[in-house]
């Protein structure tokens, strides 16, 4: 079964972004700068399972987002439907 790993302890909500833009925006300038590499993954959940969550919007109406509490994330996974891919990776030149 596909899943998200837990959060560091310490760690705040998955946020699960809505959109492949914004996801490669963060990967690219955001996570190769603070930690070497960034990914971007897609997945499906289930609808109905979803829908408790409403969409955020962070910046732009490009930068909508899900907030998963922590303590909710065992249940999160067990409505990924499918695989989870790695559609893009990003790493630090040199």
């Amino acid at each position: 079964m596909a899943r998200i790993s837990a959060a560091p302890a310490g760690a705040a909500d998955l946020l699960s972004v809505l959109n492949e833009d914004y996801a490669i925006q963060i990967a690219r300038d955001w996570n190769v700068k603070a930690s070497g590499a960034g990914y971007v993954t897609r997945f499906e959940v289930d609808a109905d399972f979803v829908k408790r969550y409403a969409p955020q919007v962070v910046g732009s109406a490009m930068h909508r987002e899900l907030w998963i509490p922590a303590e909710e994330l065992d249940e999160f996974n067990r409505h990924i439907a499918g695989p989870i891919e790695v559609t893009r990776a990003f790493v630090k030149n040199g």
